[in-house]
Parts: C-alpha cells; sequence; structure tokens
C-alpha cells in the first residue's frame, strides 16, 4: 500500500528539488555521503561487536545500465529496518545519521562520531535526475530485507524483498534528456568519475566502480604491416584516493608529494614557492593545505580572476572557491580547507555561520604572513621572485584598506633601492639609517635608472641617504597610508619642503630667493599655470634644475589620477609645482643677467628650463614645436 510523506509532501518536496540545490550534480555527492554514513555506523557498532564488520572491508559501489537508464549506489553499512526506512526516508528532513550522531557524541570522555549528514534532504536531491528511485536495504543483524520505492511527491512503497547483502543499494531511474539539461550524462563514465574526483575524493572508504578498458591483444607476434588488434575488458577501478594529503603528518610527506598534489589540484605547471601545512584546534577545529605560487595567473590583475580556497567538511567538498577564506591582499594563494565543525545549510553548499569562516580566515592570514616572512629570512632569492609576481596585490592591501592592513603587510614590501640598485624591506632601509637621518627618502619615476637619474635623488644620495625607487603607480599611494614606518616619516626626494640642508645654508638660500624675488616672479608669470612659483634652491650639485611639488599631490600622483575615469572633470586633483633652479649652476648669473639687459630673452629661457624641468620629471610638454623653436632663437 502506498503510504505518504509526513509533511505537505508536494510542496515540501518540490522545494527540496527545485529550491535547495544550486546544480544537479550535487546528488552524487550527496548519495555518497549517505553511504559513507552508513559505513561509518556500521564501522563505530562493529567496534564493541566484531561480528558485524563485514568480510573483506567495507566500500561503496556504483554500477551504471545505459540501456535501463539506471544509476546504481550500493553500500555494505548498517543498513534500514522498514520501520528505518519509512521513517529516515518518509519523513523528509528526519535524518538517521543526525540522530546517531546526537545520541553518540553526549557524555564526557565519548569519541565525537564524524558524521557528514545531519538534515536528511540529501537523498532528495537525487529526484533532481531520477523519476523513481528503489532503495533495497537489510539492516546489520536481520535475516531479511525491504524495499523502498518512491517516483516523487505522490508518496512511497515499503515491502519486503529478497536482497541479501546488509547495508543497502540505491537504484535511480534517469529522467529523459530535454533541450536544457543532458540527464544521461550521469550515466556516463568519465561524468561519474569527474563528478568522484572533484566532490568525493577524499570519502575515506573505496568508490568502486567496473570501467570498461581497451588492450592491444597482438604485441608479441604483430607483423608490422598488419592493422593492430584490441580487445575490451571491464576493470574494477576504485574512483577516489580516500586518505587525505592534508590528514597525513607533514613529516611524512615529500616534497614531491606537495608539488604534484598542487600541479594536479590547481593545474600549475610550476612548482610553488611555498607549501603551507597546519592544523589549528580551537573554537573552529580546521586542517589547512596552502600553496604560495610561482607565477601569477594569465588573469589575475583582471577582473575575471576568482580568489579563494577549497572548503571541505570531513573529506567532502563543499565550495570550490570559498571567498572569505581569503583576504584580498593574499588573494594568490591556492589550496584548501578541511574543517568537522562546520555548521551547514540544509544544502551543504554554504555554511549557517558566518562567524566559523571568520575564525578560520583570520588564522589563516596570521599564518599566511607568517610563513612569507620567514620566506622572506631565509630564502631571499624565491622571495624576491614572488614579490616580483604579487607584490603589487601587497601593496594595494595597504592603500585599499586606508591603511588597516600595514601591520599585516608593511614588512613584505621590497623596493629597489640606491643601495646597489637591489630590493631592500623597510626594516633594512631604517636600520641602515643614519642618526641625524631624519626621513625615509624616495623618488618616483617610471623606471630605477630614471629615478636614480633625477637632479633630487643625486642631491639626497650625496647626503649620504639612501634612496628607494618607486616604479609601479600604486607606490606612492600606499606609502601615503602607511605615513610613516619605525617612527620615520617618508619624504619625497621631489618635494618641496625636501629637508636636507643645515640651518646655515636654509638661510642663505632663503637669503638668495629674497633678493632675486621680482626676477623669480618674472619667470613664473612667463611659464604661466604650469607652476605655483619658481625658487633657486642649493641642493641640485651639478644640475641646472628640477621640479618639485608642494601639498600632498606629487607630479607622479597627477600622472597616475589623470589616467583615471573622470579625469578630464573641472574637478580633476593636480600637483601643485614648483620650478627649482640651481643657485650654484651658471644657468643663475644668465638669468641674472637678462633680467637686467632683456626681459623677453628671460621669458624664453624659463619656458625652456620649465619644459626641460618637465622632460625630466618624465613630464609631457603642451607645445615641442615652440620649444624646439625657442630653442633654436637663443643658439643663433
Amino acid at each position: 500500500m502506498k503510504k505518504q510523506f509526513k509533511t505537505e509532501s508536494k510542496k515540501m518536496l518540490d522545494m527540496m528539488i527545485n529550491s535547495v540545490y544550486t546544480h544537479k550534480e550535487i546528488f552524487l555527492r550527496e548519495l555518497i555521503s549517505n553511504a559513507s554514513d552508513a559505513i561509518d555506523k556500521r564501522y563505530f557498532r562493529s567496534l564493541t561487536d566484531a561480528a558485524l564488520a563485514p568480510e573483506g572491508g567495507y566500500s561503496i559501489r556504483i554500477d551504471v545500465d545505459k540501456d535501463a537508464k539506471t544509476l546504481t549506489i550500493t553500500d555494505n553499512g548498517c543498513g534500514m529496518t522498514a520501520d528505518e526506512l519509512e521513517n529516515n526516508l518518509g519523513t523528509i528532513a528526519k535524518s538517521g545519521s543526525g540522530e546517531f550522531k546526537t545520541a553518540n557524541n553526549e557524555g564526557e570522555g565519548t569519541d565525537k562520531i564524524d558524521i557528514i549528514g545531519q538534515f536528511g534532504v540529501g537523498f532528495y536531491s537525487a529526484f533532481m535526475v531520477c523519476d523513481k528511485i528503489e532503495v533495497y536495504s537489510r539492516a546489520v543483524g536481520e535475516t531479511y530485507a525491504n524495499k523502498w520505492e518512491s517516483s516523487g511527491a505522490d508518496g512511497f512503497t515499503v515491502t519486503p524483498c529478497d536482497y541479501e547483502e546488509t547495508g543497502s543499494k540505491m537504484v535511480l531511474y534517469i529522467k529523459e534528456d530535454t533541450e536544457n539539461d543532458k540527464y544521461s550524462e550521469y550515466l556516463d563514465t568519465y561524468k561519474i568519475k569527474s563528478l568522484i574526483k572533484k566532490y568525493s575524493d577524499y570519502i575515506r572508504y573505496p568508490i568502486m566502480m567496473d570501467v570498461e578498458k581497451q588492450r592491444r591483444i597482438d604485441e608479441e607476434n604483430a607483423d608490422e604491416n598488419a592493422e593492430p588488434k584490441y580487445e575490451k575488458y571491464i576493470e574494477t577501478e576504485t574512483l577516489n584516493s580516500m586518505v587525505p594529503l592534508w590528514h597525513r603528518s607533514p613529516s611524512d610527506i615529500t616534497a614531491e608529494e606537495y608539488n604534484s598534489f598542487y600541479q594536479d589540484k590547481f593545474y600549475d605547471f610550476t612548482e610553488p614557492a611555498k607549501v603551507i601545512h597546519f592544523k589549528a584546534e580551537g573554537t573552529v577545529s580546521f586542517e589547512a593545505l596552502l600553496y604560495i605560487p610561482k607565477k601569477a595567473p594569465m588573469n589575475y590583475y583582471n577582473k575575471s580572476f576568482e580568489k579563494g580556497l577549497q572548503l571541505y567538511s570531513s573529506g567532502v567538498m563543499i565550495t570550490e572557491k570559498c571567498e572569505s577564506l581569503l583576504p584580498d591582499h593574499f588573494s594568490f594563494v591556492r589550496g584548501l580547507v578541511d574543517s568537522p565543525d562546520l555548521k551547514l545549510n540544509i544544502s551543504r553548499e554554504t555554511l549557517q555561520y558566518d562567524h566559523q569562516l571568520k575564525v578560520i580566515a583570520k588564522n589563516i592570514e596570521k599564518k599566511i604572513k607568517t610563513e612569507l616572512k620567514k620566506l622572506l629570512e631565509q630564502d631571499r632569492d624565491t622571495y624576491e621572485e614572488f614579490f616580483k609576481e604579487f607584490g603589487l596585490q601587497l601593496k594595494y592591501g595597504i592603500y585599499t584598506s586606508y591603511g588597516m592592513n600595514k601591520d599585516v603587510l608593511e614588512d613584505l614590501l621590497l623596493y629597489k633601492s640606491s643601495r646597489e640598485k637591489k630590493y631592500v624591506t623597510l626594516k633594512e632601509y631604517t636600520t641602515l639609517m643614519s642618526e641625524e637621518q631624519k626621513n625615509i627618502y624616495y623618488a618616483c619615476a617610471e623606471s630605477v635608472d630614471a629615478a636614480d637619474m633625477l637632479p633630487q635623488t643625486d642631491a639626497v644620495k650625496g647626503k649620504g641617504y639612501e634612496v628607494l625607487y618607486f616604479t609601479e603607480e600604486v607606490d606612492e599611494f600606499t606609502i601615503s597610508m602607511l605615513r610613516e614606518y619605525d617612527g620615520k616619516q617618508f619624504m619625497n626626494v621631489c618635494a618641496e619642503n625636501l629637508d636636507i640642508l643645515t640651518e646655515d645654508e636654509k638661510n642663505a638660500i632663503n637669503e638668495i630667493n629674497e633678493k632675486s624675488k621680482d626676477m623669480l616672479d618674472s619667470m613664473k608669470e612667463a611659464i604661466g599655470e604650469g607652476v605655483t612659483s619658481v625658487k633657486f634652491t642649493s641642493t641640485l650639485n651639478e644640475h641646472p634644475v628640477c621640479l618639485s611639488s608642494e601639498g600632498g599631490i606629487s607630479t607622479e600622483m597627477e600622472k597616475v589620477l589623470s589616467k583615471m575615469p573622470g579625469a578630464d572633470s573641472e574637478f580633476k586633483p593636480k600637483a601643485e609645482i614648483v620650478l627649482e633652479i640651481n643657485s650654484n649652476h651658471p644657468i643663475a648669473d644668465k638669468l641674472r643677467s637678462l633680467y637686467e639687459s632683456d626681459k623677453d630673452k628671460l621669458a624664453d629661457y624659463a619656458q625652456i628650463l620649465y619644459a626641460q624641468a618637465r622632460l625630466i620629471s618624465g613630464l609631457s610638454i603642451a607645445n615641442p614645436t615652440e620649444l624646439s623653436n625657442k630653442i633654436c632663437s637663443i643658439m643663433l
């Protein structure tokens, strides 16, 4: 007699089938997990009664019949009685695994039982791909079996049957293909193997299936000119690897095993720069196997890149890319996290409680930082190669967080410097600073050589100070968020208030500027809005001229901001540029002479010097033809 489900059946079952799960392929993961749970229960009982253990060990088997369009999943787990079939499969959202776990995890000193299934709805995901389900089951210790059968929300039947094995066999009658869904793919050997590998590779019991293969049968006496002969044969394959690499002790895993797992799992042809394998216990216990790549994927710095770690619960994959486990500044990290403590939602595709992910993510962030610092200290060459690929992301991590992540990232930054033009850390820079040096000096340009040739760089180096070279657009913005390091302020060598003069030198140059005020104002008028002022300086050594900037926006910042959307608006940020002229260079005397004798030619000189200073700073000039004509007129 057909029985009705013990809920408002059609409405409830329709919701389970059509709304709970995102992808139809999830059904196989759910059924494999249920089979694993059933074996867990039998194994647990066999600990106190060895006679309950099956001969030949525990296993899960998958069989395909394309003619009958059936997919069969068999396990030698605990099985179910007629009442259990009716109660567990006839009541939607009732879980025998959940009750078993609750009952046996009570009491102090009891070992926790790791049962995957809790909600009792995973079984019904099978109706997403099949029209009818038959479950043949014989409980451990029972002498007879029963068959549960249902075609969906119209109800189910439970009848005695002749099934002779202890455990359960589920037969799915796969739906006919439609225009939008190709259900027959779930009868394809390759598809089944790929789904097992994706979701259930680390189920602790072997998942076996007969696979058709081909072999050559005429190799020994083959005629070179004859067509080779082959025969087909059936071989039983174990589809899952069972024991996850991350469950093994790191001391028992070779570098080759780590690298092979990484390359196979994450499709990278190169070996990783660093392997991070650790276990954490506490509010949320988990194991993590993380990899720092050597090379950035081709799409890493564009919108198509998706960050995230694979998330497992007791060896079953829940999410292929869990974004919440990685901060953006460490988005390059690949790997996985496995936790038995996750409180999953009803579909086991997402978490019920976000705070669990936050706890795990915080632990992972700390561990990644620690291991990157170790790599920096213990294998500098490898770290520098890593930094060339991902250093930009670390810098963005400081800038986009408005400096909130600086404690995590500042000691991981590297910059080329005037000291041999090699990479240095901020800590290495400040450690080598002389006592009289007040600031951390940096120069911005498109390349290290261009930064090194700036007149202001030469001036700072002349004082015996080291200069950091900023060659990426984000560099100066990152430093503006750091503000200081180890109590030392960052100072752009092109800043107008560059403080490298003694008090006597400052007084002397101020006096020169005061005496030349009218001439300098006349030069500023000739240049126009391009500069806020023209000044003499005594810091340029042999160089005649340079540009410096006042305020918070430098010329390099202006170049970056000018490329951004909306840069042509009237509110475009602009650097306040100062034209600085070397008071000790012969050009200074020439300018004074022209001011007395030929103010028109002085205006030409001012415009030429301004254009030269712009070129030195890597800035464009508005009218190159006009500049060329002025230079030629002076040469005549």
